[in-house]
């Protein structure tokens, strides 16, 4: 089993404010407005008193959690309110400018785009159902091609893609999404206090983009590996039948915030959702840590609340049968042992510090949270990719999540079907220069290996290479939606497993792989320096570079009963 050191896990927070200054009758506090995130410790009624009392206003309060979102002025607030008894603690949001400086700002390692080698052109293949599924090295690894014919997923099993959003347009993705169900729990933030772009000028009116629409890419290329349909066009997902759900709580830009992660959390609880997917870290702490000496006052009691907050919306979420898969993370790093942090806090702008880290009392999140199954990478050698965070203390399973430098000395050697393929939405295309206006990929397109697919009735899809840890997790869940499929029961008007039975089917049923022989890999002829060498420990069994083994849909469907009591 995965060895969680503790029963928590996090995300961050869109903390938006005016840059405005308002008169406030209570002493003590003063400035621009701003907006905070309060914990009640138990009444939330008595929670809100507390920031009314404190010169704050009530906007919003998630009750299965007891986050209050309040907005009072910049100074004072946080030391009044939190001197409340009714109140677990506060974080401050950092305000939001309003002239913006430079191009979007894209939260780092969201997504890694190595450079890029030839790509194939595009057909149609026998081992696949769908055109372009011969290039899909990640259905075969989990065996997909043949779980379907099994068990290809039922529709009443509800996949929530916490992520960027969900492009229901892409002819893959709109047989199996949604959208009565989806939720977008954000508000583009154009800019930060600092003037730096964060997301950029709004799309629609209110700074709220529609359910079905994503301006990242990085949510419809999960979706797209999780479930795209099998209709003789483009490719298909993992789980091709089941229901794709977008709960969206991450930025434009790729950063997810606390507020609506929350949010995100607890509506997956209420609306039903069997599995989600959650390819991400929380911003702005890479570790949150309760009491880290680098850190401000102010900065340590943000971070305890949001761990407390986030615990709680894990915990709510597990209790109503959502089954949560997460990304290990892209920092090459061995959880149990983990590196010191530069990059924390990465919003605003400019304000991270170096950090040493404790491993007893700063968490990476929400991988180190309650009742996760947390993803290691892989590329399709099976070799463990160089950026792929490992380690036994929190590793359940390992899947394809793309290596583009996998196959050193081969021809596989840096080339983009060594990633992971899957639905590019046409609007990101065009923005990042890989589609033209008119629909056609230009030559940075060709160079990327962006696919286009035109179907006989003029329905035209995008397809990009991706690699990262986020990339596998989708894989890991796919499999997770066909347990749920294979074996769910119906209760009352829903249908479902409990996650926990989920877990000991994944694990249970995934492929053993054994550590590489020497157990040490230093990634030096592929171009990596050393702090990419990592050492793999455990056995065959279970290790540190693949959990209890590589994820496999056939197994699970067929031979996941036994690991069901």
């Amino acid at each position: 089993m995965k060895r969680p050191r503790l029963l928590f896990a996090v995300l961050a927070v869109p903390l938006f404010g005016a840059a405005f200054s308002v008169p406030v009758a209570s002493a003590g506090v003063s400035g621009p407005v701003t907006e905070y995130t309060v914990l009640a410790r138990s009444d939330v009624g008595a929670a809100a008193d507390a920031v009314r009392a404190a010169g704050g206003t009530v906007v919003a309060t998630n009750t299965a959690v007891g986050l209050i979102t309040a907005t009072a002025p910049a100074s004072g607030f946080v030391s009044r309110v939190s001197a409340s008894g009714a109140v677990f603690g506060a974080a401050r949001s950092k305000a939001i400018g309003s002239s913006p400086r430079g191009g979007k700002k894209v939260k780092p390692n969201v997504v890694e785009k190595e450079g890029r080698g030839s790509a194939s052109s595009a057909r149609r293949g026998s081992s696949g159902t769908d055109p372009l599924d011969d290039q899909l090295w990640g259905l075969k690894s989990t065996r997909s091609d043949l779980a379907r014919k099994v068990q290809p997923g039922d529709k009443r099993v509800k996949v929530g893609i916490i992520d960027t959003g969900v492009d229901a347009s892409h002819p893959d993705i709109a047989p199996n999404f949604d959208r009565a169900d989806s939720r977008n729990f954000t508000r583009d933030i154009v800019a930060d206090v600092n003037g730096a772009v964060v997301d950029g000028p709004c799309e629609y009116r209110g700074c709220v983009d529609p359910v079905d629409h994503d301006d990242n890419g990085h949510g419809t290329h999960v979706a797209g590996t999780i479930g795209a349909a099998v209709n003789g066009f483009g490719v298909s997902g993992v789980a091709p039948g089941v229901s794709l759900v977008n709960i969206r709580a991450g930025q434009d830009s790729g950063f997810f915030f606390l507020q609506p992660t929350v949010d995100a959390l607890t509506y997956a609880g209420d609306a039903g959702i069997d599995v989600v997917n959650m390819s991400f870290y929380t911003d702005p702490w890479l570790y949150n840590c309760r009491a880290n000496p680098a850190d401000s006052a102010e900065e340590q009691a943000e971070q305890r609340t949001v761990i407390e907050a986030t615990t709680r919306a894990m915990n709510y979420a597990h209790r109503k049968g959502v089954t949560m898969v997460v990304a290990l993370g892209n920092e090459h790093t061995d959880l149990g042992a983990p590196a010191p942090d530069a990059t924390s806090p990465d919003y605003p702008s400019s304000a991270a510090h170096p950090r040493q880290i404790n491993n007893a009392s700063c968490f990476n999140l929400p991988t180190e949270g309650p009742h996760t199954i947390g993803v290691g990478a892989f590329g399709p050698s099976q070799a463990k990719a160089d950026y792929s965070n490992y380690g036994t203390e929190q590793i359940s399973v390992s899947a394809p999540g793309g290596y583009f430098r996998d196959g050193f000395g081969t021809p596989w050697f840096q080339t983009v079907e060594n990633e992971i393929l899957s639905a590019y939405p046409r609007n990101v295309a065009v923005a990042e220069g890989n589609v033209d206006a008119a629909g056609n990929v230009t030559p940075a397109g060709v160079s990327a290996g962006v696919k286009k697919a035109v179907a006989r009735d003029g329905r035209v899809g995008y397809y990009q290479w991706l690699q990262g840890t986020s990339m596998a997790t989708p894989h890991a869940t796919g499999v997770a939606a066909l347990i749920v499929s294979e074996y769910g029961k119906k209760s009352g008007s829903g249908f479902g497993l409990d996650p926990d039975a989920v877990q000991r089917v994944i694990e249970g049923t995934a492929s053993p792989v054994a550590c590489p022989v020497p157990r040490t890999v230093d990634y030096l002829k592929e171009g990596r320096d050393a702090s990419f060498t990592a050492t793999c420990e455990g056995t065959a069994a279970f290790n540190g570079f693949y959990g209890h083994g590589a994820v496999d849909a056939y197994a699970a469907v067929t031979r996941g009963a036994k690991f069901l009591k």
